[in-house]
């Protein structure tokens, strides 16, 4: 936020008990300059995005986290203005950064555990430098935390107590709301870059549709928190994030890249992926009845109940009993996605905008011409990371056995059994000439008496 807007927020303070005013008429040559600069920038945002993706999985992941940085950098600033004190607080930028950290460390690392440890066990070194840590990680991140809980409360001062606490709630609330939810697409990207790509764009493609709607076709104002919605932009966005979802999902599923789940080298960058396109993005012929399966039981009740009340001809319902349709089961969940991207995700706007009226701000920043600043575009990619993650683990999610668990359940068990265990494979692999038995042979000789290759009784 710069100098200007700060003091736009704290004038805006000194009058909160005045009746807000109504938005000015904005003439059509100022909205085609605003529209002309947020279609540039637009354009930059979508070719840098698509850069990133093909960049791969860890750019993707450390782009989230930018993002995620450049969100809680504009909300600390509003929450400074906010419960600004006229006596400087010890240590206020350091504590907020510091609990931001702490919690990026323990979310991403719970996400990326099973990826890190197939990483970082190829090499002898890295397993001795990280494998304590990726096996501790909760422990580390809550002994993180209480330091810095421990050193909140010892910079307590008298006559500050107040705006202390106040920054200390602002910190965790920022975390909770924007941090946490974002953090979800980052296993999304490990499962299959398309699981976070096509969600994210859905919320772009929603806006993008809401706003050309809106624009051309706006008439009847939608909610009183963003005065600019209409209901024409909300229809008009629905509609057309529903085409974009079927056919971009159909796009996307063609390429391995997108679709296929890191599970061996997970962090490498720039390495090609191969694996068996899984069910969901082939093809499949269906029947109206076929997607009635794939509902919810209680949708399912609910549009079958309504069928047989409708005055339908018999002749129409025959013909629809025997319509089928080929498509990939990605369109179809794809269209879920979009459903929720245009109906519930743009309430993360709403939600923005009334706290932005709150401060009487008119952007979170200024850091994307034509936007705003990013929590003004990452407003409602919030709402949809979650959905997207319990969506995915929901009805696409397969149960499966990675090296990734493997190597996560092994790390809890006690030494001798992780050598037993060591001991047992070689064994399994000599046995199908997998590995030559010598290797076996210097396993036995090296350990000598100090281990024995029986499972111990219970």
């Amino acid at each position: 936020m710069r100098p200007k807007q700060q003091a736009q927020v704290t004038a805006a303070e000194d009058t909160a008990s005045e009746p807000e005013p109504e938005p000015k008429p904005v003439d059509r040559k100022s909205r085609l300059r605003s529209f002309r600069v947020r279609t540039i920038s637009s354009v930059l945002l979508i070719g840098g995005f698509i850069g990133i993706i093909w960049a791969g999985h860890v750019p993707l992941m450390f782009f989230i986290l930018l993002l995620q940085f450049l969100v809680a950098r504009e909300l600390f600033r509003i929450a400074y203005i906010a419960e600004k004190s006229k006596r400087s607080l010890p240590l206020l930028r350091t504590q907020q950064w510091y609990f931001f950290f702490t919690a990026v460390f323990w979310l991403y690392l719970r996400f990326i555990k099973n990826n890190l440890l197939v990483e970082v066990t190829s090499d002898m070194t890295l397993a001795r430098l990280f494998v304590w840590a990726v096996k501790h990680h909760s422990l580390i991140s809550y002994s993180l935390y209480m330091a810095g809980f421990v050193g909140f409360v010892l910079s307590l001062k008298k006559g500050l107590y107040l705006h202390q606490f106040a920054h200390y709630a602002w910190t965790h609330m920022i975390i909770l709301i924007t941090t946490v939810p974002t953090s979800f697409f980052v296993s999304n990207v490990f499962s299959g870059i398309l699981w976070y790509v096509l969600p994210a764009f859905l919320i772009v493609a929603n806006d993008i549709c809401a706003y050309l709607a809106g624009f051309f076709f706006g008439r009847t104002p939608l909610i009183k928190l963003s005065p600019k919605k209409t209901w024409e932009g909300f229809v008009g966005g629905f509609l057309g994030t529903l085409v974009i979802a079927f056919y971009l999902s159909a796009y996307m599923s063609k390429y391995k890249w997108m679709t296929c789940p890191r599970k061996v080298r997970d962090l490498t960058v720039f390495k090609g992926l191969d694996c068996t396109p899984d069910d969901v993005f082939i093809p499949a012929t269906y029947t109206l009845a076929d997607v009635n399966d794939l509902l919810p039981p209680a949708a399912a009740e609910y549009l079958r109940l309504a069928a047989d009340r409708l005055p339908v001809p018999p002749a129409l319902k025959a013909a629809a009993a025997d319509f089928t349709f080929t498509v990939a089961p990605i369109q179809l969940h794809a269209l879920s996605l979009a459903a929720f991207a245009s109906i519930a995700a743009p309430f993360g706007g709403f939600f923005a905008s009334g706290f932005k009226r709150a401060f009487h701000m008119k952007d979170f920043g200024d850091t994307i011409p034509g936007h705003g600043g990013v929590t003004d575009r990452f407003d409602c990619q919030i709402v949809m990371a979650v959905f997207a993650y319990t969506y995915y683990w929901s009805y696409i999610s397969k149960p499966e056995v990675t090296l990734g668990d493997v190597l996560n359940s092994a790390t809890k068990l006690n030494d001798h059994d992780q050598i037993l265990l060591v001991g047992k494979m070689a064994n399994l692999l000599a046995a199908e000439g997998l590995i030559p038995g010598s290797i076996v042979d210097a396993l036995r000789k090296h350990l000598g008496n100090r281990f024995t290759w029986e499972v111990p009784d219970s």
